[in-house]
């Protein structure tokens, strides 16, 4: 029986009750409309709980994550609105037609617009789940996946809009798309953001420049921290105070920036710091002094050396050695940095195979800056700092050794006891 022929039904049995022809044609429309409503929830309540089921056990059974996602992103859900969608294009636009020709094309048109709403939904949920999935993979965990997704349901939403008007409207597609050629200016001004981000996000993964999980520094941004996520419209940096700031993902392309990949993929993480040494406090040392700093077991090798070659350079040259500062002479500083190198070099946690060295810089109105430049195996945060102040803790100590002080400003008002 089709849909008239059930409606002529239920106008003549409401007309056998009484009731007339005007209200009994409503009527018999009205009842057929909750009707049809009332089917289609109870069989998306069906298709909901099959297409869920079968969901369910692929996802028991199989190992892959994927299918969990798809679940999580409500594909399933979305998939069971198609068969009743199906059933009201099938029937309530009929039911419509003797009453009102134009109503019940309105009504097919609507429904169609909104099967065309569905399928983009259904195709950005598994484009989502299929995103989300290849998070999981190492290849792509630091790709901006996310960029890519937004580009396509642009492009996607944008057919599917003059997909939609042109069955709202009954016109032809071609005359929108020449109706939008005529408005390209005006829609590269409104989407101008979106193009550049789309543009920054190509050159971004072709030039392999940003992943996510780097470590970049922006300071005009105010940008110190690990890259969380790439979209089309900004890159979110996660800062080490655990705020999180949003750039405009052009930005990468137009402004500069540091990313400290290269620090975390190599061999060590630099550590360039100074010691202030007072230069009241740099000496030649007497022989005595030579003789106690032949008990640091670092020096003793190098001092034994060096005092051979100068002692036979001076005997050459004849000099008289009444004063310490004719000829060649071992200065506190100069041995000083020969052991802090010698340290440096035998540390368990420096990497001696990259740059180990101890110099010394211009002097300055604080003293003379002995500058410590060497790579730490441990590139983590926490235990960096942790080897960098070992480090120093034992330098700053190992001073009074060699009668060396290090800068210290004094306060230029007294502060005086409390009690």
């Amino acid at each position: 029986m089709s849909i008239l022929e059930l409606k002529s039904f239920l106008v003549e049995l409401l007309n056998q009750r009484g009731i007339s022809e005007f209200w009994s044609y409503n009527l018999a429309m009205l009842l057929l409309l909750i009707l049809f409503l009332f089917l289609g929830r109870i069989i998306f309540w069906i298709t909901k709980k099959v297409v869920m089921g079968v969901f369910m056990k692929i996802a028991t059974r199989t190992s892959s994550q994927f299918d969990d996602i798809l679940i999580q992103n409500k594909v399933p859900q979305i998939l069971s609105y198609l068969p009743v969608l199906f059933l009201y294009y099938e029937t309530i636009p009929k039911l419509f037609t003797d009453f009102s020709e134009t109503l019940g094309s309105l009504l097919l048109n609507l429904l169609e617009a909104l099967l065309i709403v569905i399928i983009i939904i259904l195709i950005r949920a598994t484009l989502k789940s299929l995103n989300d999935y290849l998070k999981t993979l190492t290849s792509f965990k630091d790709k901006p996946l996310d960029s890519y997704l937004q580009v396509f349901m642009i492009f996607l939403w944008f057919i599917g809009g003059i997909l939609i008007l042109s069955v709202l409207t009954g016109r032809d597609i071609g005359s929108f798309l020449t109706t939008l050629g005529a408005l390209s200016a005006v829609l590269l001004f409104v989407f101008k953001d979106t193009i550049l981000g789309f543009v920054a996000s190509v050159q971004i993964a072709v030039n392999d420049t940003v992943r996510i999980g780097d470590w970049i520094s922006m300071p005009n941004n105010n940008a110190d921290g690990d890259v969380i996520s790439i979209s089309l419209s900004s890159v979110q940096v996660q800062n080490f105070d655990k705020t999180i700031t949003s750039i405009p993902t052009y930005k990468l392309i137009s402004d500069s920036f540091i990313n400290w990949r290269g620090m975390s993929e190599s061999a060590g993480r630099r550590i360039k710091r100074s010691l202030l040494i007072k230069i009241s406090s740099i000496r030649f040392l007497e022989e005595e002094e030579l003789k106690t700093l032949e008990q640091i077991e670092l020096l003793a090798p190098f001092l034994k050396k060096r005092k051979e070659e100068i002692e036979r350079a001076n005997s050459k040259e004849k000099v008289n050695k009444s004063l310490l500062i004719n000829g060649r002479n071992f200065t506190n500083l100069g041995l000083f940095r020969h052991y802090t190198e010698a340290y440096l070099d035998k540390h368990p946690m420096i990497n001696s195979e990259m740059t180990v060295m101890c110099r010394q810089l211009a002097p300055t109105a604080q003293g003379i800056p002995l500058e410590v430049y060497v790579f730490s195996k441990e590139k983590e945060w926490k235990s960096y700092e942790h080897i960098s102040a070992d480090l120093f803790d034992h330098l700053l100590a190992s001073t009074s050794y060699f009668s060396l002080e290090c800068f210290e400003l004094s306060p230029s008002i007294p502060i005086k006891n409390p009690s």
